[in-house]
């Protein structure tokens, strides 16, 4: 596994999101202008870390997660991959960082990642499932399965 360059300047209430994929600098734009667009009912502003350094291409989701792993304060990492930069819907991978040694046991890992410990979600949703998994309000589990419920397999957001 790659060693990559650490994360920092990451605000704790931040949304973390690393480009993996440099094919099409549009489409990145794309991304970037809907993550940082206000969200939610009440329009909150956006609060977004973004890592946009070519040493992340091609990133797996392991490795990523293990980038990012000293970040106590994160329970979401979405990776803007080649299927984020090629589909219309420019949809994020959500990757939970919960690993199976803060659960209580394998069963209690298995219920919280039923679904898969990650799914894609449009850039609209990126900010309530980072949000409402920060203050625990709502769990990976519930966002995935809500995303495994969608024809395409895409949490479309609240």
């Amino acid at each position: 596994m790659r060693t990559l360059p650490a994360v920092t300047g990451r605000d704790e209430f931040d949304v973390l999101v690393v480009r993996t994929d440099y094919h099409d600098d549009q489409a990145w734009q794309d991304v970037t202008a809907a993550l940082t667009e206000p969200w939610g009912d009440r329009q909150y502003e956006a609060h977004v870390h973004f890592i946009d350094d070519p040493a992340w291409a091609e990133v797996t989701v392991d490795e990523a997660l293990n980038a990012v792993c000293a970040d106590e304060n994160l329970a979401v990492v979405f990776l803007a991959d080649r299927t984020t930069m090629q589909a219309e819907s420019h949809a994020l991978l959500a990757v939970t960082t919960l690993t199976r040694e803060e659960c209580l046991d394998d069963e209690d890992y298995e219920q919280l990642t039923e679904f898969g410990r990650e799914f894609r979600t449009v850039p609209a949703g990126v900010h309530d499932v980072h949000a409402n998994l920060s203050i625990g309000n709502l769990g990976f589990e519930e966002y995935a399965a809500w995303a495994h419920d969608d024809p395409e397999g895409i949490y479309r957001s609240l």
